[in-house]
């Protein structure tokens, strides 16, 4: 079944370093662009990031499996070489992980690798991957 895309808008405080964040390190194809915002398509998904003048920054954090998760955040679900790809890329760049990437929930249903990291903006991204994508919902 394919999917529709989503769009998500996000605030950034520095247009110029979530273009090189965006496109550069994470590797999206850059979209339609204006003065202080640009368009990404994030494995088919347009997400927007809008310059705006003051980011209202992290709600907090969720307990899960022992990790404090940021919220709120967003990301795509990778197949798990393009996961690992990513994380190397988010290491040689120098990109401090919130969460390093690791396996959650495992042997367990919904067993997953997961990765969290923030955008120069302070903006959460989580990736994740399974290697059954089957259990994307399992419970």
């Amino acid at each position: 079944m394919a999917l529709p895309p989503f769009h998500l808008a996000i605030p950034v405080d520095d247009i110029d370093a979530a273009r090189r964040f965006y496109g550069e390190v994470l590797g999206f194809p850059r979209g339609r662009s204006a003065e202080a915002w640009t368009d990404w398509d994030v494995h088919g998904h347009q997400v927007v990031t809008h310059r705006v003048a003051r980011h209202p920054g992290s709600a907090g954090t969720s307990e899960v499996d022992g990790h404090a998760v940021p919220v709120p955040h967003f990301g795509v679900v990778l197949p798990v070489p393009e996961f690992e790809a990513l994380a190397e890329r988010v290491r040689a760049a120098g990109i401090r992980f919130v969460i390093e990437p690791y396996v959650r929930f495992a042997g367990e249903p919904g067993e997953q690798h997961t990765m969290f990291f923030r955008d120069p903006a302070g903006n959460a991204l989580e990736f994740k991957a399974f290697a059954d994508p089957s259990q994307l919902f399992a419970g």
